[in-house]
């Protein structure tokens, strides 16, 4: 009796994994018939994001320098792009990006200003949503800010007198 109670309990686990596996691989249903054909052919028109570079690295900077950069990408989907946010991980960095979609093929940019009046070590990030198939993306900014050196100023010189 042990038995049977035992091999009806794993047959009934095992046909919960099975009937839980198909549900998985199933199509969304609210997808529709156009996009599931396009998903299957992999021909879907979507956005796609590139950036030539995902860290900027300031080096070894003075209180008060500049502190903007740039991060081009290209949109190398098939659908405009959108870019919906860039969020910074402090208020020291402040991120602006294109509000206009961004057409298939063409390049745009976001500035980054970071506030340079702070001494010490940058390593802050930001991350970009946008509708593109990879829709968020994270960039990174890093360096190290220190006080200007002071200036040395040569001593004054003894005023030479004239000879009469």
């Amino acid at each position: 009796m042990k038995k049977l109670v035992c091999f009806t309990m794993i047959a009934l686990l095992f046909a919960s994994f099975t009937l839980q596996a198909q549900e998985t691989t199933q199509k969304p249903q609210n997808a529709t018939k156009k996009e599931q054909s396009a998903t299957k052919k992999g021909k879907a028109k979507v956005a796609e994001i590139t950036f030539e570079s995902l860290e900027h690295d300031y080096g070894n900077i003075y209180k008060g320098d500049n502190g903007e950069c740039e991060f081009v990408f290209k949109n190398t989907g098939k659908a405009p792009l959108q870019i919906t946010n860039a969020r910074a991980s402090c208020g020291c960095t402040v991120p602006s990006w294109p509000r206009e979609p961004i057409a298939p093929g063409k390049k745009s940019v976001i500035r980054v200003k970071y506030d340079t009046n702070r001494l010490g070590t940058i390593n802050k990030s930001i991350t970009v949503t946008s509708n593109a198939v990879n829709n968020s993306v994270v960039l990174h900014i890093k360096g190290s800010i220190s006080e200007k050196p002071a200036e040395s100023v040569p001593a004054q010189e003894a005023p030479m007198m004239k000879a009469n």
